[in-house]
């Protein structure tokens, strides 16, 4: 009933506004207030529940983007919105509710990898859209909802179109991409919380061996793509592998740098940009990673 209610509120109020606007105006002024109710009556006939949402849904929020939310309007893709759900998974974490650190740190793991399969292209992404998601809460736990729905949403502005361009990319693209994608999830998702290596040198050394792992494994998908630089590309990781494999075994704090300048050097992202133009992907570094590897 909890989540029901603002449904049915928000259908009632904007069907009355929609009435009494009709209502006030002069005769001169009737087809503007019809065509306003036409567009009031549209909006409320796509409200839909959060609880509904699907992977390919666009939408625009009812209220706020943040916080908590019963209702979204859905609209056509090819219509200006706010956000698209770009995956969805299941919680599977027992009986009790993790809370919400809990179950955003779930949804801070699984949906950059949920979305990658529908846009596996981040640097073709619009600007300014950003990666957000719809959790359960507490109150929603107790009645089974265990259902997350990552969402692409325009941080200003809107956004046109779909996203959805896993299905228009070549084998060569998507083989080329999750290798990639998968490079930087491995160096992001195991980040030390400690700012610097004498503090965690396990913790480091442990992302060194996931890049390392998640290297390899792209130099060997590489190896089935034609082209030059994509070739060239290829030396460059294979090299930046072995740089975090020493990484990965340091045995002190010392050799760990020594070894890791040249080897987060050879994966910057620039470096790659010849071979995503040869493969006919985006080449245009995204700000945020441009503004890591410049430092």
């Amino acid at each position: 009933m909890t989540v029901r209610a603002p449904y049915r509120s928000l259908h009632g109020i904007s069907a009355v506004t929609a009435l009494l606007a009709i209502g006030l105006v002069g005769c001169s002024d009737v087809t503007d207030a019809v065509d306003s109710a036409k567009d009031g009556a549209k909006k409320v006939a796509r409200q839909r529940s959060v609880f509904s949402l699907d992977t390919g849904d666009c939408y625009n929020p009812s209220g706020k983007a943040e916080g908590t939310a019963y209702t979204v309007e859905i609209v056509p893709c090819d219509e200006a919105h706010e956000g698209q759900v770009v995956g969805e998974f299941a919680i599977d974490e027992g009986k009790q509710y993790p809370g919400d650190d809990g179950v955003s740190a779930v949804a801070d793991t699984r949906c950059p990898v949920e979305a990658q399969k529908y846009a596996p292209d981040t640097w073709a992404l619009p600007k300014g859209a950003e990666l957000f998601y719809y959790t359960p809460t507490a109150e929603s736990w107790a009645t089974g909802d265990r259902s997350v729905s990552c969402t692409y949403t325009a941080e200003k502005g809107a956004l046109n179109g779909t996203l959805d361009t896993a299905k228009s990319l070549k084998p060569e693209q998507l083989t080329y991409l999750k290798g990639s994608n998968a490079v930087y999830e491995a160096l992001w998702a195991n980040q030390s919380e400690k700012d610097t290596v004498e503090a965690d040198l396990p913790g480091y050394k442990a992302q060194a061996k996931a890049v390392a792992a998640a290297l390899h494994a792209h130099v060997e998908g590489l190896k089935g793509i034609d082209g030059a630089e994509v070739g060239a590309l290829r030396s460059t990781l294979a090299k930046a592998a072995g740089d975090w494999d020493k990484a990965a075994g340091a045995a002190d704090a010392e050799t760990f740098y020594v070894a890791y300048d040249p080897a987060f050097t050879g994966i910057d992202p620039n470096k790659s940009v010849a071979a995503r133009k040869e493969l006919n992907l985006a080449t245009t570094v995204p700000a945020d990673e441009a503004e890591v590897w410049a430092g």
